[in-house]
Order: C-alpha cells, then structure tokens, then sequence
C-alpha cells in the first residue's frame, strides 16, 4: 500500500514538473533570441524593392558597415532607378566589388541628415563617404541630389536614415573633357581640340572646359554628323574656325545646371546669346533645347546629370546653332 502510495505521488509530482520544465525551457530559448535590428542594412533586405542594390551591397561587402553604428544617410536607388540607369544584376556581376564599393559610397553621408535638414541650395557641396562631392537642393518640388529627385524621404533607421531616389548616381569620371572622351563623344573632342589648337582658334578653350565650373549641352557623334552633312562639308577640320568657334561656345552654361535646375523659356548661354527649354516637348516627354539659328528644330536632351570635376554634361541630339 505505501509502495502504491508513493508511485501515485512521483507519478503526480512529474506530471505538475513537466509544464513547469517547458515553461523555463521556453523562457530560455525566448531569452537567447536575438533581439530585432532595424539598421540600414536591415531595411535594404526587407524591401523588396531593393533586390539590386542588396545585392551591390553584399558583394561590395557593404552590409557590415551599414549595419553599424553609423549614423548614416543613405541615398538609394530601388530596382526601377536601377533599370532606368542602364544597370541590371547581370551589370552588377561583372563590376569588382571595389567598383561597387566607391559607387555606393559616392551614395552614403557620415552623419544622419532628414529631408528637412537638406540645405536649400541650389546644389549644395556636401562630401559623401567616398570623399567625392555631391550636391543637394530642397525647394518646393523636394529634394534633389545631383538634379535627381527623392522618390521618398526620411525612412528611418536605427543607424541613420534612406532616402529612395529614381536614378543611380555615378561618381565623377573627371573633367569635362575627361567626361567627354570616355563617354565616347569623339566628335565634340575632336572640335574642342581643333578649336584649341588650329590658327585663330582660342589656345584656352580646352583648359577652360576642364578647370572652370561649367555646364555643357555635349552634341552626340550622329549629331556633328548631321551638322557637317547640313554644311555639305565632310570633316570637322572643314567647318570654318570662327563658326567653329561659336558653335561650341553657344553649347556652355556658366555653373553647375542639373536638369532639376532647367526651366521652361529662354536659357542664357555663357558666351552670350540665348537658347529655349522646354521640359516636356521631347521624345517621350523629355526635355528640349533649341538654339536661335536651328529652324525652330528642338534638340532632344536625351541624357542628364553627368556629374564631372568640374560640371555637368547633358547630352543632346543636335549642334544648337547660334
């Protein structure tokens, strides 16, 4: 009787230990769970729209840094600013991850700035954490970081802040002229040069371009073709010095002019005379300009925003004609 006595007790002891021992296992297990982070790294993960720039980020070996104590401000490009730059993941498996790195450096501020605390600008120096410049404005129309525009400001982070913009910002290749020779634009070096260098022509010229802040409406290839088959000439050597001259003159703004800078109406040129914008009248909605002498024939701006040293390059479509 005592034997059966003392079973029952054990029996009924294990059975009230039990749920006791799950309670304390569970608490232990909840205790050892790492508490959730809300870095900029974290955010850049679980955005879903962020699948490209996670993936720069995790090659360029970023996501250790960014995930620190910062603060950081973050201007990132989602996966549509990312497309609409010409880069897609198959582009970011052949850059190194040091590429990568200065690329997204060139997007990142040691210190936590909110839309609000942007300078107003126009195209305020601020120094990113590549040690490259980039300049901010905030207007009536938001903020604007190398002419591109905030999608979306001040999402926060434990470490610091992002904020979306709708292109990829590319550090500076150089100057001007730099700019132009590795962007291709063979034809316009090739007159800046001759300009430069041939009898009457201005010995300054290509120092200018690449010391002075300036902005430059640079001509495609295609178009100096156009220009000379327009002149029944063959060869840029043939165009006369003088007219030469003045045509690259009349394609250059004094200062820096992001297209978030450009306005409808008449844009004064820095060698005198003036040019017409119109911001919507172009190819698919794009911005124009369109020079005194060219008919009434508008030239597409068909690429904006290359930042250089020293400016900023907007290609175009068609030689303006003063």
């Amino acid at each position: 009787m005592k034997h059966q006595i003392f079973v029952f007790r054990t029996r009924f002891l294990l059975t009230l230990a039990f749920p006791l021992l799950l309670i304390i296992g569970c608490d232990k297990d909840d205790d050892d769970t790492p508490a959730a982070t809300n870095t900029v790294t974290d955010l850049v993960v679980a955005d879903a729209s962020f699948s490209t720039l996670e993936a720069a980020v995790v090659k360029a070996n970023l996501a250790t840094t960014l995930s620190g104590a910062g603060p950081f401000t973050v201007f990132a490009p989602d996966d549509a600013a990312f497309s609409a730059s010409g880069i897609t993941s198959a582009t970011i498996n052949t850059l190194t991850p040091a590429q990568l790195q200065a690329i997204l450096l060139y997007h990142t501020l040691g210190s936590k700035i909110l839309a609000s605390d942007v300078p107003a600008g126009p195209n305020a120096k601020v120094v990113t954490a590549s040690g490259d410049s980039v300049f901010v404005t905030r207007n009536a129309s938001g903020v604007y970081i190398n002419g591109i525009k905030v999608s979306q400001a001040d999402i926060n982070a434990s470490n610091g802040v992002i904020h979306k913009i709708g292109r990829v910002l590319n550090p500076p290749a150089g100057t001007i002229v730099e700019t132009a020779v590795a962007s291709g634009l063979d034809s316009l070096v090739k007159a800046v040069t001759r300009a430069t260098t041939a009898p009457g022509g201005d010995p300054s010229l290509a120092g200018t371009l690449g010391t002075a802040t300036l902005t430059v409406f640079a001509p495609t290839n295609a178009a100096f073709t156009n220009l000379l088959s327009a002149l029944s000439l063959t060869n840029i050597n043939d165009i006369p010095i003088a007219t030469l001259l003045a045509v690259l003159r009349y394609h250059v703004v004094a200062g820096r002019a992001f297209s978030s800078d450009l306005a409808n109406g008449s844009l004064a040129m820095l060698a005198g005379g003036n040019t017409t914008i119109n911001l919507t009248n172009g190819t698919g909605g794009a911005p124009t300009i369109t020079g005194t002498n060219n008919g009434g024939t508008s030239s597409n701006i068909t690429a904006t925003n290359i930042i250089c040293r020293n400016g900023v390059v907007h290609i175009i479509d068609k030689v303006l004609i003063p």
